[in-house]
């Protein structure tokens, strides 16, 4: 069972699984991590126990059972176990958090705390009990489901005397330093969500650089021993289970060797490389006659403080800045949506009907009963757009404030992929109920927002034929998707290779700072607005990096959105420009499209990817392709520039 959402705006995904609901059912909608994703298919934990780890999960030991020479027999019998318990747990737990997500009070709190704890200790109880079945032959099923209770683990504490106890307080001095955090600005305490506002509309270079500079000194310098201490703990842990490093079992979970799945990240990042820098060059250019060059220079990298985002990771709140000249659309899709007299429900029937065009059954009535769709009046509720499986079976929801909106107009189509994804592998085991591989649920949210087109929207009555943008304006259309898909794909890297060089050793805690800024500068060509103080930790101003959520999931699903996007219009027969191609309508697609999602995480995820675009093998090619007539337009605008840093 799984719930999932989207997180911190475009581009900023985390995933909070469900051993971190003791640490943030207090807070969540008050900052930036606000999905959770729970499994019946997991309880794949971010990180260690809260409390003991049990004493018959150090010997491989399950219900009292003395431990012995394993049969494979008894490893059949732990995974059957395992599932159950794993299927029953989910359920629990995701009632209580969709309780505490729209009910938000003290005792809800109390009570997904309490189940974020207990869910933690069976992850930690079953995932070294693993260890017991290591060295026997096992295959086939058996040996994928070993992999995935033995992986579920983001952190794995050793089984030492407390260990699990010393990395659970450091995770959740780590988790409540960054989402407590304010900074004084003019008088008053501020906090991120606002603060990240304030970087996506402020023009004033001096205020960035102060909002900029005080978020990355209001806690991130007091977690830098607690972090470097988790790592020793963490890696232990990694070697207990057979791991050189945390590192290694992260890159491990992609069912191929950790070492080959580095390459293919750098292969992937190799691809898509060269339309990054020539975006880089173009907004560096425009920024440089906004600001100025004793802002932003002609040449070398851009400064992080003025591209929009708190962490220039997307790039979207610059489009006027970098908006291409008389690149606008005829059409406002708000306006469109008002002027339909579209209400919250509607929106969602109409993302419904999508799907519906693609041959897949409409949403169970349940669905329509127990979804938050608008905003309560009487009460408090996360209001950030999940989507959620509560029971691993038909018992899908979604949870948004929805506002019609073009915006949330796209989130509706986003947020309901996840539970059309969820109900396609209802009958897997729960430990495959799952994306093929940690970047599918979002790349197939993301691939369907991707068919918003003008034509899409002359389809269902929104546009009138007569008032689809020609050619000419989709440079302005393509620029504003690309400050946000094109831009985040480094940044989305570079997250993962930071901490692979930590938990590898390659960077010492003294080096963190520094190793850090090299590899924005390296692959994004990012420079802090000034210099960094001796105590920095900029890496702590990343909720992702605290919080120890996995980040290359974002980056692949960036990759394989595109991937999927052409291969749906290839099988849809579609002649025309990639960026301009919708599959509303087409049951071909749709029954391939389903066939891939049925799949969960049963096979490894180049079975998954095969069976819907034919190829086994994550491409890149297709958003260069997507974005082919920007990349044009990027030369020619650039030929007399110095591009690079």
């Amino acid at each position: 069972m799984v719930m999932i959402g989207r997180i911190d705006g475009p581009g900023d995904r985390a995933t909070l699984r469900i051993s971190q609901a003791s640490k943030s059912a207090q807070k969540l909608g008050k900052h930036a991590m606000k999905k959770l994703l729970l499994g019946a298919s997991a309880i794949l934990l971010i990180t260690a126990c809260s409390g003991q780890v049990l004493e018959a999960a150090k010997n491989g030991d399950q219900g009292g059972k003395a431990a012995g020479p394993a049969t494979v027999d008894d490893a059949s019998a732990f995974v059957k176990k395992a599932e159950a318990k794993f299927a029953d747990m989910g359920e629990y737990a995701a009632h209580v958090f969709w309780m505490q997500a729209n009910f938000i009070n003290h005792d809800t709190n109390w009570l997904a705390a309490r189940v974020g704890a207990e869910a933690t200790e069976m992850g930690v109880e079953y995932a070294n009990g693993t260890k017991r079945f290591k060295d026997l032959p096992l295959e086939g099923d058996l040996a994928r489901k070993m992999k995935i209770i033995s992986q579920g683990l983001t952190l794995p504490a050793p089984s030492k005397d407390g260990a699990a106890q010393e990395l659970s307080q450091i995770t959740t001095f780590l988790d409540s330093a960054y989402s407590s955090a304010t900074i004084d600005l003019d008088g008053e305490k501020v906090a991120l969500d606002d603060l990240e506002v304030m970087m996506g509309t402020e023009r004033d270079p001096e205020k960035l650089k102060e909002i900029w500079e005080k978020w990355r000194m209001a806690s991130a310098p007091s977690m830098h021993d607690k972090y470097a201490r988790m790592v020793e703990i963490a890696n232990e842990g990694a070697r207990e289970l057979g791991f050189k490093d945390v590192g290694e079992l992260w890159l491990s979970g992609y069912d191929m060797p950790a070492e080959d799945m580095a390459k293919e990240v750098d292969r992937l990042w190799g691809q898509v490389e060269p339309l990054y820098d020539q975006l880089h060059c173009y907004v560096r250019a425009k920024l440089n006659e906004n600001y100025g060059d004793d802002v932003q220079p002609q040449s070398g990298p851009i400064r992080a403080d003025i591209l929009g985002n708190m962490w220039a990771q997307t790039w979207g709140n610059v489009y006027e800045i970098a908006k291409p000249e008389g690149a606008g659309i005829d059409y406002d899709l708000t306006e469109l949506l008002k002027e339909a007299k579209y209400t919250p429900k509607k929106m969602v029937e109409t993302g419904e009907g999508f799907y519906s065009s693609l041959g897949m059954d409409p949403l169970p009535d349940t669905f329509w009963k127990r979804s938050l769709i608008t905003k309560p009046r009487d009460r408090t509720v996360v209001c950030h757009a999940s989507a959620w499986d509560l029971d691993g079976a038909d018992d899908i929801r979604i949870k948004m404030c929805t506002k019609v909106n073009a915006e949330d107009f796209n989130t509706v189509h986003h947020e309901l992929g996840h539970n059309y994804y969820q109900r396609a592998y209802k009958n897997q085991s729960p430990l495959y109920q799952s994306g093929a591989n940690d970047g599918f649920h979002e790349a197939i949210g993301d691939f369907i927002a991707l068919s918003i087109t003008p034509q899409y929207l002359v389809q269902i009555g929104l546009l009138d034929e007569s008032q689809i943008p020609d050619a000419s304006k989709d440079i302005g259309l393509l620029m504003e998707r690309a400050l946000d898909k094109v831009a985040f794909l480094p940044f989305g890297l570079l997250m993962d290779k930071w901490r692979w060089k930590v938990f590898s050793g390659e960077v010492t805690p003294e080096e963190y700072n520094t190793a850090w800024w090299e590899l924005r500068k390296q692959y994004q060509g990012i420079v802090p607005p000034g210099d960094r103080p001796a105590n920095a930790f900029d890496p702590g101003g990343k909720y992702h990096i605290p919080g120890n959520t996995p980040y290359l999931r974002y980056f692949l699903s960036f990759i394989m959105q595109f991937q999927f996007q052409k291969a749906a219009c290839e099988q849809a027969g579609w002649e025309g420009p990639l960026h301009r191609c919708s599959i509303y309508g087409n049951k071909e697609v749709g029954e391939r499209f389903n066939a891939m999602m049925e799949m969960g995480a049963s096979k490894p995820w180049p079975d998954a990817l095969e069976a819907f675009t034919g190829t086994r093998q994550m491409d890149g090619s297709a958003i260069v392709e997507y974005f082919a007539p920007l990349m044009e337009y990027l030369k020619e605008e650039n030929k007399d520039r110095t591009c690079g840093w």
